[in-house]
């Protein structure tokens, strides 16, 4: 029997202009790009933002794959050209397979501090396992805590870490508590997805803008990323973190709009 599963909630922002999407990584919600949305939308895109099942104003998905989302995603998508796709962190999964997979409604992909496969191993550095395992163990004990430490951990190392936790904060509590089946399905797609093998369908330019100071998607690791995905250009902005649109927004729409407008 086919599952019949509930649109995501994608907002629009303006009606002219390049159209750039917005996917946001794991526990958070579109309105954790609203002032980054806003300065786009002056610079003169038309910005979508998006809620992934189960977050903000999303409903929850009896379970959230990566494959569903992106079909999903490629019907809503349906009827609005050349969309510039942008995901950062697990919204970068997203981003990456939905160029893989619907080409044809991707005219150029941004990640934003995402990497093809989260979990390190013996030659991929990048989340120690037992890390996310005890994310997964910590949210049946207690959902709040376990998402502020995760909070925390992706403003780790910034310059502007206390202001970055704080505008993240903010964000979450301005919209509706994420599904608790919704972070650990989010939870193991981070653990599970492996996306390098697929990298060289994607047709779309592609930018990758990482944090040097990121502690979820090291930067020990750029040589490894480079080599999966040879044509894709790279900015890497020295002071930033796992959140660069949060502390350095500005650095990360210049770097956007001149690969946009090259």
């Amino acid at each position: 029997m086919t599952v019949s599963l509930a649109p995501m909630q994608l907002t629009w922002r303006g009606q002219k202009g390049i159209p750039l999407l917005l996917i946001h990584g794991w526990g958070m919600n579109g309105e954790v790009f609203n002032d980054f949305a806003n300065k786009l939308e002056t610079q003169g895109y038309r910005v979508g933002v998006v809620d992934l099942p189960g977050f903000g104003h999303s409903p929850a998905w009896p379970e959230l794959t990566l494959e569903a989302m992106v079909d999903e995603l490629a019907k809503q998508l349906e009827g609005t050209p050349d969309v510039v796709v942008l995901g950062w962190s697990l919204g970068g999964l997203v981003a990456t397979k939905l160029a893989i997979e619907h080409p044809q409604l991707v005219s150029q992909l941004i990640t934003v501090a995402s990497t093809p496969k989260f979990v390190a191993d013996e030659d991929w550095p990048g989340i120690k396992p037992k890390v996310l395992s005890g994310f997964a163990q910590a949210l049946s004990d207690d959902i709040n805590a376990t998402l502020d430490r995760f909070i925390a951990l992706q403003a780790m190392g910034s310059d502007t870490a206390r202001q970055d936790i704080k505008a993240l904060r903010l964000r979450l509590a301005d919209s509706p508590d994420p599904h608790p089946k919704a972070l650990v399905d989010g939870l193991l797609l981070l653990q599970q997805v492996d996306l390098r093998s697929q990298l060289t369908e994607i047709k779309a330019p592609w930018l990758q803008i990482e944090g040097r100071l990121d502690a979820l998607v090291p930067a020990r690791g750029q040589g490894q990323r480079q080599h999966v995905a040879p044509s894709a250009e790279r900015v890497v902005l020295e002071k930033a973190s796992h959140a660069p649109f949060i502390s350095h927004p500005q650095q990360v729409i210049e770097s956007i709009s001149a690969f946009i407008r090259r």
